[in-house]
């Protein structure tokens, strides 16, 4: 056949081929058509063949072909693709050798998009099946006596002519553990880190054979992120073992201030682990690749049959990579039902992971010897950032859709929308047993740019907007790296984080905004409405449910439901754990009717035109029981990850009083503390006023966050009362149910600058209810609610809480009508107590005025 007439043959079945395609249009298409809008459905097939048509007799094998023939339809203009392409996936598994690629040219439009479609269940796994096991017979040097008899054996696939490295292995779909030293949960205590020599010394461990150490990996927990450190060289140190690691991790972990090795006598060192040793192979379900021997060895749990289960390891890093570039981006593909598993991750393994936060890792990092930048004066370190690989990449698409898929078995994140993506919906899927974060949106910080840095790009189409996740399920993730989060946003604008219901984290449910700045960037009109986030905190506190960081003007925070936090056995600061967390720069914000058992939240460092209303257990249930998933997506719930034993933390809330003395000049007005109080989560009936003396009569939980926020308002000093030294309670002490509403009192008094005449003083309302029991009843009597005395050095607050509407005038008198003991106490009190500074020479008590009356 000559040239020209092989040319000719060519076109012609090209020709066939799209008009055979044409010809099997679908019902859906066939009533299109009528319409003249016509839909061009493509089958694919386990049993398929890239070769074939994509008709339903004729299907393909792989989405990639599929992918192909679509946009060779719309290169040629086929007119049967008015109204989109359907690409039909019969159900099966479909093993993927290399990463889907989706490209501009794959485009859709929003009158003629691409769908792909689940015919039945459809799995594409990145990871290999591993067979071949045997029970080990031969000695193996290292392994552990009790090892002995119970593990198997298989080869490392080889792949592209190398052995196979993967850090994950899952057994009848259950992932299972690295062999590690310490089992379960548990793990040991560093001694020291020393940053010039870039080593950490260990205890000496109970058994260790320093023989097997190649590969040897240390995980240490620090503050709110783990780091994988290879090691280099063990050394014995007196009372321990002292580990050397390779580069570049060594250096960044060793240089890094924050979070940095955790060293303290009160709450105990970082925590520790080593893995990665054919050594610490000392229990079922655990692994170990010897790439050494190349074999892979497993001890199985007693309900696995090594016979029949299936083992699979990841191989790709990225399943589907959808990329494309600021003047075309991918438009209008949407994936239906499909499965997504198995997705490897190695870089831990190559050249180790010591993340910044939500699992960014630094590519370099150091504290400043000057401290302040540009945009922030008081800055002390620097830090540039790598983003973790995950199984779904996409970059510069709009319009590209997630519905009713599942995302499992991945090693790092989940689904990452990075730069450039806008206007697209991830809605109703289930994201389970991921290493990373589940889901991960917008620029965080490119390799070039340091991290505190505020996000302004010159071409706005590089921002991450208008993205949606909506009723998503995502549990039983961040199960690698701690450190990450179920919903990680970077600089984002108009995202919209939507009933989604999040559980079994190691660390934050949401983390949205990046840059630790007050300075105005890309971010804003971000709203975290009606999520259900519980069971969080796993492993790492400086945590919260949902967490934000920087300005985000016009943003709402409203109608969650945050419960549950685990108690976190290694945490460094085991208190340092919050239900909602706004971190510095955190700005613009309004944080409103979110229900949480109490006010255990944080404000750190924040910036202006935060508004907090409503929150806390007084939320009402009909907005509580909205939260989380809507009911068309309840059936989500039967793949929920089940809980860890290790219990839930609660926090026992307690009254305090903060009081501020101002120069007289200089006291705020009421305008100012109105604003304070919303900003800072307060009622304004919360805030009373004597002379130049203001009191605040909060919640114990709120007080970290006020040390902050009250030093704005220009004080000349802040003291807190913390230390009650008498309380009276109506239903304790008169046996009596309080009343719905009170109103609180706060008086004011010094105690005599006299030693012995203080402590009389406290020894008498320590035993006043045994020795003087007629003041309780006259409290009763005058409907006293609560009585409580705060001491700070000589200083004295007393609170009064009578029923709200009645007057202290009106109802004192009860007290010591027909009562000459009350009468006798209050003479006898006169010598111990006398007025504060600025009182007339005949006052004692003082009393502080509500600021709202």
């Amino acid at each position: 056949m000559n040239r020209i007439s092989y040319a000719f043959f060519i076109m012609l079945l090209l020709w066939l081929d799209t008009a055979a395609i044409t010809l099997r249009v679908s019902k859906a298409g066939t009533e299109s058509m009528l319409k003249n809008k016509p839909v061009v459905d493509l089958y694919v097939s386990t049993t398929g063949n890239d070769s074939n048509s994509g008709a339903k007799d004729r299907p393909m094998a792989s989405l990639h072909a599929a992918l192909r023939k679509a946009r060779e339809l719309r290169r040629l203009n086929n007119p049967d693709i008015k109204s989109g392409i359907r690409i039909m996936i019969s159900k099966g598994l479909y093993r993927l050798d290399e990463p889907i690629m989706i490209r501009p040219e794959d485009s859709g439009t929003a009158e003629s998009p691409t769908q792909v479609i689940a015919d039945g269940k459809v799995v594409f796994s990145g990871g290999m099946r591993i067979s071949g096991w045997k029970r080990v017979k031969d000695p193996v040097p290292g392994l552990p006596e009790k090892a002995k008899g119970k593990v198997w054996v298989t080869d490392i696939p080889d792949v592209a002519g190398v052995d196979l490295q993967f850090r994950q292995l899952w057994v009848n779909d259950q992932k299972a553990t690295n062999a590690k030293y310490f089992n379960g949960d548990q793990m040991g205590r560093i001694l020291s880190w020393n940053g010039a020599k870039e080593t950490c010394k260990i205890p000496l461990p109970a058994k260790i054979n320093l023989s097997y150490t190649k590969g040897m990996e240390m995980l240490i927990h620090q503050w709110w992120a783990i780091a994988n450190l290879r090691i280099k060289s063990i050394q014995t140190a007196i009372q321990g073992l002292e580990f050397s690691f390779m580069q570049p991790e060594s250096r960044i972990q060793s240089e890094h201030p924050w979070p940095a090795p955790w060293i303290s006598e009160k709450t105990g060192n970082s925590a520790f682990n080593l893995s990665n040793s054919i050594q610490f192979l000392d229990e079922a379900g655990e692994w170990f690749e010897d790439l050494r021997a190349h074999k892979i060895y497993y001890w199985p749990k007693a309900t696995e049959n090594m016979s029949t289960a299936e083992v699979v390891v990841p191989v790709l890093e990225n399943l589907i990579k959808v990329e494309g570039d600021i003047d075309h981006p991918v438009s209008y593909l949407s994936f239906e039902g499909i499965s997504f598993q198995h997705s490897s991750w190695l870089r831990p393994s190559k050249q180790g992971h010591v993340p910044h936060q939500t699992g960014m890792y630094m590519l370099d990092a150091y504290k400043l010897k000057i401290p302040g930048t540009a945009d922030k004066k008081s800055l002390e370190n620097q830090a540039w950032v790598g983003r973790p690989a995950s199984g779904l990449q996409l970059n510069y698409v709009n319009h590209i859709n997630f519905a009713s898929c599942s995302f499992e078995h991945f090693a790092s994140t989940g689904l990452d929308y990075g730069k450039g993506t806008h206007d697209n919906v991830i809605k109703g899927s289930l994201f389970k047993d991921i290493g990373g974060s589940a889901i991960v949106t917008g620029t965080f910080s490119d390799e070039a740019t340091e991290v505190h840095l505020p996000y302004q790009p010159k071409d706005d189409r590089e921002v991450s907007a208008n993205n949606t996740i909506d009723n998503n399920l995502i549990t039983n993730v961040t199960n690698e790296d701690w450190g990450t989060v179920g919903i990680a946003a970077g600089y984002v604008r108009g995202l919209k984080i939507l009933h989604n219901e999040i559980s079994d984290v190691s660390y934050s449910g949401i983390s949205v905004g990046w840059g630790w700045t007050k300075t105005i960037n890309v971010m804003n009109n971000n709203v975290i409405l009606g999520n259900k986030i519980h069971h969080y905190g796993q492993h790492l506190y400086d945590v919260a449910g949902i967490y934000t960081l920087s300005a985000q003007p016009g943003s709402l925070i409203a109608e969650n439901e945050i419960d549950s936090i685990y108690k976190a056995p290694y945490a460094h600061l085991p208190d340092h754990w919050f239900y909602l967390y706004t971190d510095e720069g955190s700005s613009g914000f309004t944080v409103r009717d979110n229900w949480t058992p109490n006010e255990k939240y944080l404000q750190n460092a924040n910036g202006p035109d935060n508004l907090w209303k409503d929150n806390g257990p007084g939320v009402s249930s009909s907005i509580r029981n909205k939260a989380g998933l809507a009911p068309e997506f309840q059936y989500l719930l039967k793949e929920k990850a089940k809980h860890s034993a290790r219990g839930i933390n609660t926090a026992a809330d307690k009254a305090v009083v903060f009081e501020l003395i101002f120069n007289k000049d200089s006291i705020p007005g009421s305008a100012v503390w109105t604003t304070f109080a919303e900003q800072n989560n307060l009622k304004s009936s919360a805030i009373y006023k004597w002379g130049n003396r203001m009191m605040i009569y909060t919640a114990a939980l709120k007080v970290e966050s006020l040390q902050q926020t009250l030093k704005r308002l220009n004080p000349i000093s802040i003291k807190l009362y913390e230390d009650q030294i008498y309380q009276f309670s109506r239903k304790k002490n008169c046996g009596l149910e309080p009343v719905a509403e009170w109103d609180n009192i706060i008086l004011s008094a010094n105690l005599v600058n006299d030693q012995k005449l203080q402590a009389e003083y406290l020894d008498y309302h320590q035993t006043q209810f045994e020795k003087w029991p007629e003041l309780s009843e006259g409290f009763c009597k005058a409907e006293f609610q609560q009585l409580v005395i705060y001491k700070n050095e000589r200083r004295l607050v007393l609170i009064i809480s009578i029923p709200k509407g009645k007057s202290l005038e009106q109802l004192n008198p009860k007290t010591t009508a027909n009562n000459p003991r009350a009468d006798q106490w209050n003479a006898l009190m006169k010598k111990y107590q006398e007025g504060i500074e600025g009182t007339k020479p005949d006052e004692v008590w003082v009393e502080f005025k509500p600021l709202n009356r």
